[in-house]
């Protein structure tokens, strides 16, 4: 199997409404996550560096952030002669109330696509994955469906995950839904699919015809019917389906081993570039163990925080374990403890606010406080 005869697919949305303060102004894709990128900048960058030419990314409602940060996809090397990256935006959001509709309703677009083989990949999983190792299994096994999976313990905030037992060889013997598995280890597939194209529609045909409109129940319901296999993704994965594990994955970004799985030079990971000056620091400015993009002014004391483009931390002011996004102003002695701040907000002077590790608070774009 050639990389250029794979066609990409990204839903943007996948567990917006389990994320509502995140993707109350963006779609989950767009996500601002590690101080500089976003969410989506993972999928896209592996696809790229796989060799995937073509790309679609498919978004529900709340795309103008996406548009903006993806373009063209020059940033990700999508905007040649021979590659491209289309958004793709429904009429009525209601065709893409589940995905086997938001597939079909996509028909025209996919058998338009020259390519052989579609990659499904979902918005909300940060990795840096090879996926031409995911071709080559797929192409020894001749198989018809090959899933990415992980294996570890199920996030207990994800709904419904699904689990696969597969035998010496990697073929898939038993799918489950919504397993009773507690802190069990098992084999979740988070939602990445390659399939070939024509498996693919004439399914979602059969499921609307028969109104199998549950994509993992039709999984379920074929699994006798073709060679379906797993592949496993054994580096750093996070799935972002909660606050709380959109926190987590940032406080796990000071750990060194995490950025050298992420940020492997050999598949760098790309985003929108935004030309700040370099970030400066105070006399009196404390930095520890924080993540600091360009274009900040650190006046205070950080530790455990990661920073993005263009923050101001005033004078006196004490951040700790926090997130804090584009163009925030941080006021003159503040306490700041577990708080993840959105875009373009202001805390005056004096503020204190303080979460837990298990319940951080967080403050929405462009909020004064």
């Amino acid at each position: 199997m050639r990389s250029n005869d794979v066609l990409g697919l990204v839903f943007a949305d996948t567990m917006s409404d389990k994320i509502p303060e995140l993707s109350a102004s963006r779609t989950v894709a767009s996500i601002p996550i590690g101080g500089k990128y976003r969410l989506i900048d993972f999928v896209l960058s592996n696809m790229s560096n796989s060799g995937i030419n073509n790309v679609g990314i498919i978004a529900k409602s709340n795309f103008l952030s996406l548009t903006d940060h993806v373009g063209s996809g020059s940033a990700y090397d999508l905007s040649k002669r021979r590659s491209n990256l289309t958004l793709l935006t429904p009429y009525d959001g209601k065709n893409f109330s589940n995905e086997i509709e938001t597939v079909y309703n996509m028909h025209g677009y996919i058998d338009h696509c020259r390519e052989e083989y579609v990659l499904l990949s979902p918005g909300n999983v940060v990795s840096n994955f090879d996926y031409n190792a995911l071709f080559d299994f797929h192409s020894k096994h001749d198989a018809d469906v090959t899933f990415v999976y992980r294996h570890g313990v199920v996030p207990k905030e994800y709904v419904r995950p699904l689990t696969v037992e597969t035998d010496a060889d990697g073929k898939v013997t038993e799918v489950r839904i919504t397993p009773e598995i507690g802190d069990q280890e098992v084999n979740q597939v988070y939602g990445s699919m390659l399939i070939k194209k024509s498996v693919l529609m004439e399914e979602v045909r059969n499921a609307l015809s028969l109104n199998q409109l549950d994509a993992k129940r039709h999984i379920q319901s074929v699994l006798d019917k073709y060679k379906v296999y797993a592949f496993e993704n054994t580096g750093y994965t996070a799935v972002i389906s909660s606050i709380n594990s959109y926190f987590e994955f940032n406080m796990d970004l000071m750990k060194k081993e995490v950025r050298d799985s992420l940020f492997n030079p050999k598949r760098p990971i790309y985003t929108k570039v935004r030309d700040d000056a370099p970030s400066r620091y105070g006399l009196d400015s404390r930095v520890k163990n924080s993540i600091i993009a360009q274009g900040c002014v650190i006046d205070g004391e950080v530790e455990n925080c990661v920073i993005s483009k263009g923050v101001y931390v005033g004078k006196g002011a004490k951040l700790s374990n926090c997130i804090i996004m584009q163009d925030t102003k941080i006021g003159n002695d503040t306490k700041l403890n577990y708080v993840i701040i959105d875009k373009d907000v202001t805390v005056k002077d004096e503020r204190s606010l303080m979460g837990y590790d298990s319940y951080p608070i967080y403050i929405a774009k462009k909020s004064v406080v």
